[in-house]
């Protein structure tokens, strides 16, 4: 695992959370990633003035928004200036914690299986949206991108972790960016409406065992990360060396 005292570089915003810089963390073969080109964040519905000026400031001129339509709708993105572009993947994880928390405090355990069978479904099942995610970070000459979703921990975190992933970054690594949610996001109104306490908890924690799920899918469906990469998200030998020299110095 390579030295991650000082990583992730976050951004502070009054009305947004969790916005971080996915540059400095090292590749197993000693390249680092290239700060001020790809972010992650919690949703933009609620930056201030001063917020937005932060964001542009740092270089960021597209969004890819995970979030579905719903939750697009309700909570629309305030931030001008910049290219947004649509990735949604429907919320069922929140739909499903609900459905389960209606049949009372429902064990942990439980709920726990379901966090990580959603993960398994962002690998699988939402493929294409990461493929896209993927087409944006190849595409020449085109300003830094910013990638969110509403909490910026799950869809977001994935995608971070599949990114860092085909760059080479080690396991170990990849796992303390994802877990550096639970100090880096505030929470938000509405996120946990409806959950039972222990729901509640579960949907807003990031725990190991999640991502460990999506690359354990992945891996068990394509036989490695590698085969995967290719056969899902389209980064074949020449594509993968193209992010690697886009995104990697």
């Amino acid at each position: 695992m390579s030295d991650v005292s000082d990583l992730p570089r976050s951004i502070e915003l009054e009305g947004a959370s969790n916005l971080r810089d996915l540059g400095g963390y090292r590749t197993k073969d000693g390249a680092r990633v290239r700060f001020g080109r790809v972010f992650r964040s919690a949703r933009l519905s609620d930056i201030t003035a001063a917020d937005a000026e932060r964001i542009r400031a740092s270089g960021i001129g597209r969004i890819a928004d995970l979030r579905g339509p719903g939750e697009q709708q309700a909570a629309p993105t305030k931030l001008t200036g910049v290219e947004i572009h649509d990735l949604s993947i429907d919320p069922s994880l929140g739909t499903a914690l609900r459905a389960l928390s209606e049949q009372g405090d429902a064990a942990r355990l439980p709920i726990q299986q379901l966090m990580a069978e959603a993960y398994a479904a962002y690998a699988l099942t939402w493929n294409h949206r990461y493929a896209r995610l993927f087409e944006l970070l190849l595409a020449p000459d085109a300003p830094a991108l910013l990638f969110h979703c509403t909490a910026g921990k799950d869809r977001t975190g994935f995608g971070a972790a599949l990114i860092l992933a085909a760059l080479g970054v080690d396991r170990a690594t990849i796992q303390a960016d994802y877990l550096a949610t639970s100090r880096l996001w505030r929470g938000q109104a509405g996120v946990s409406t409806s959950l039972t306490p222990i729901a509640a908890e579960v949907l807003t924690s990031v725990e190991p065992m999640f991502l460990d799920a999506a690359f354990a899918a992945m891996t068990t469906a394509h036989g490695s990360l590698d085969a995967y990469l290719e056969a899902r998200i389209g980064l074949d030998a020449g594509r993968r060396a193209a992010l690697r020299d886009a995104l990697l110095e």
